[in-house]
């Protein structure tokens, strides 16, 4: 695959953004700026590259919709449940256990990490976040903190290994040639150094800048509980309700076998549901007009997250195939797979390979793919990428597939790209980038550890 001036300008200003993230900057404008010049490279046209600018964020909007979606829907019920006072009563049983920010936090990631491998974690957030959040902020656990827990344990070790749904090694095991065991497998210590590499040093200096309070610690008083809410039997039935709504959720998504987005509609579905249940009992002629209230203040939560996010993820989505085709047509050269796959396999082809240079490329490789936001895009050109490493180097090819998957997924599933923590990030309260910018360190040492522990199991 030939690379072309749009690979490279699409590469600079990869570099160019990711610079400038570091330096603790918002990316907004270089994002939609680096859309218009690929959009001027492409077609040669500054109309076409204005309109494509547009309708780079109209198609990442349309992408991120179902999200949104959701957390609105998981912001308005909070709301009622806050207003009747639900939320206090349903804390209770955890605050006994959960009493300190380290509990909170290993509590937290451990029910995350179940709960994803089940469920995928986009559902489990919004599983986990409105029954543990409370506890764990009162614990003393900074949202940031709680944030953190449920990403890097979610997006990071449960989608990486995804041992229950085998979603993600079935597609890796596919492309690379094996058997989706062989993937599981090999790829267990792989999983074991990256998660416990990352999360341990992810909480340790989180614990550091606790303790030298240069994190704001959460005003639970004020912002989680209502001071001036009595406790009757509408608080009561609205503490009971809520968990056995989502258990039956739980109980629903085992039976059918929903996962993803399947299982994301059944949560925001029955979340509506029962907003307007609690609306009804508590407001009764009134409820018409507050469950509407709920709604808009849910969207705006919801939008006020998601305003910067989209353009980001406009410029990245650009990277695959399908969403630069959808925007500015068939302009790619063809054979195309996409820049980000051509640019990985063109890394893959281009270095002499021994086992070190494989297991850095194949890692290498995953990450790169994995920059649009969804690790799952680059899984299959890991898995082919691995095949072909295995192969020169007469290595152990399942061992590669699981590296390239564990890059694609902790970079693109994800924990380090802004979009992809908007579910944590907005269910916690904090900014997206914030939350990257805590786990960036952190994951980027464990695929350091985790590429030379590869080496010497190829």
């Amino acid at each position: 695959m030939q690379i072309t001036l749009v690979h490279w300008v699409y590469l600079i200003s990869v570099v160019v953004i990711l610079g400038i993230m570091l330096t603790r900057r918002d990316i907004v404008i270089p994002c939609i700026v680096g859309i218009a010049i690929i959009g001027f490279v492409l077609t040669g046209n500054m109309v076409d590259s204005f309109t494509g600018t547009f309708n780079a964020m109209v198609y990442a909007g349309k992408d991120l919709f179902n999200v949104i979606l959701l957390i609105t829907c998981i912001v308005a019920m909070s709301k009622v449940i806050e207003d009747i006072g639900a939320n206090e009563l349903m804390v209770r049983p955890f605050i006994g256990t959960i009493n300190s920010p380290g509990k909170a936090f290993w509590i937290m990631g451990f029910v995350m990490l179940i709960a994803s491998w089940l469920f995928w974690p986009s559902p489990a957030t919004a599983l986990v976040g409105i029954v543990f959040l409370p506890v764990a902020l009162k614990a003393g656990l900074p949202a940031i903190g709680a944030a953190m827990a449920m990403n890097l344990f979610g997006h990071g070790i449960g989608l990486s290994s995804d041992y229950v749904i085998q979603g993600a090694p079935t597609i890796t095991a596919q492309a690379a040639g094996v058997n989706t065991s062989d993937v599981i497998i090999r790829g267990i210590p792989l999983v074991l150094v990256m998660s416990i590499t990352t999360v341990v040093i992810a909480y340790f200096v989180l614990r550091k800048d606790m303790v030298a309070d240069k994190i704001i610690k959460p005003q639970t008083n004020t912002i989680y509980f209502k001071q001036d809410v009595s406790i009757d039997n509408i608080s009561r039935f609205g503490a009971v309700i809520v968990p056995l709504t989502f258990l039956a959720d739980i109980i629903i998504m085992l039976f059918y076998g929903l996962n993803g987005d399947s299982a994301t509609a059944l949560i925001g579905g029955s979340t509506v549901g029962v907003l307007i249940l609690l609306s009804v009992i508590k407001y009764k002629n009134e409820a018409l007009e507050k469950v509407i209230a709920y709604l808009k203040d849910g969207f705006t939560f919801a939008f006020q997250i998601f305003g910067p996010v989209i353009p980001i993820a406009a410029f990245f989505y650009l990277g695959e195939l399908a969403p630069i085709t959808a925007v500015f047509g068939n302009v790619l050269p063809t054979g195309s797979m996409g820049i980000l796959s051509d640019v990985g396999l063109a890394v893959s082809r281009s270095i002499p390979i021994n086992k070190p240079i494989a297991a850095a490329c194949e890692v290498l490789v995953g990450g790169i793919t994995g920059l649009d936001g969804s690790g799952f895009s680059g899984m299959s050109l890991a898995g082919s990428v691995a095949r072909i490493f295995g192969t020169a180097i007469k290595g152990d090819v399942g061992v590669l597939a699981a590296l390239g998957q564990v890059g694609a997924i902790w970079v693109g599933g994800g924990t380090i790209i802004p979009w992809a923590v908007v579910p944590v990030a907005a269910i916690a309260g904090v900014k997206p980038i914030d939350l990257v910018k805590r786990n960036f360190l952190p994951v980027m040492i464990g695929l350091i550890v985790t590429t030379v522990t590869a080496m010497f199991l190829v």
